[in-house]
């Protein structure tokens, strides 16, 4: 009885992991000895390898520029959204815009050297009301706008309201709209910016 009640268990416990449980592959557990060897035949590392270039280091510098305004942006555009609307759009606005929005800042950053970065900051506070402007880059030394990112409000006819997301940048006079990308909102007049 004793040799049954084993045996059943064994058969049981094997239908219960079947297929989680594999037997080694042939070789593997010898590729694994002989990584093991190798590594305790190599040298211990003591310290820290540096091998980073100052080339290295200014794209990180930009790269450290560029999550920081994005992380702004995102601020300021939930600012402008106010409490009613930034729960309706906001998992749209992190997914198609705000990607592009990064884009447009990375591709401004390009233009200045990297001294001049540091200058660049966004405005404070977005627009209310009806108003389009989210933020603005600006350069803090001369005051000057570098790119202005707006949202504006579309109503085409039979198709509801939407928010149109755009920028515009200093190289032609603010006068041409880069298009980010637009969010549906409702059949129904969505409510001022920030209410």
């Amino acid at each position: 009885m004793n040799k049954w009640l084993r045996k059943s268990f064994v058969v049981m416990v094997s239908l219960l992991t079947f297929g989680l449980i594999t037997p080694a592959q042939p070789g593997v557990l010898d590729r694994v000895k002989a990584d093991n060897e190798a590594s305790e035949r190599e040298p211990a590392k003591t310290g820290p390898i540096v091998t980073e270039s100052a080339q290295s280091e200014e794209v990180s510098d930009r790269d450290q520029f560029i999550e920081n305004m994005v992380k702004l942006a995102e601020e300021r555009s939930y600012e402008k959204f106010g409490s009613k609307i930034k729960p309706v759009i906001e998992n749209e606005f992190r997914e198609i815009i705000l990607p592009k929005i990064e884009n447009a800042i990375a591709e401004t950053a390009t233009q200045f050297p990297d001294e001049d970065l540091a200058s660049l900051a966004i405005s404070e506070q977005p627009g209310a009301g009806h108003s389009e402007k989210i933020f603005n880059l600006k350069n803090s030394q001369t005051g000057k706008d570098v790119i202005r990112f707006h949202v504006r409000r579309d109503n085409p006819p039979h198709a509801g309201y939407w928010f149109n997301f755009h920028y515009h940048t200093f190289n032609d006079n603010f006068q041409e709209h880069h298009n980010l990308g637009s969010i549906y909102w409702d059949k129904n007049t969505p409510p001022k910016w920030m209410a």
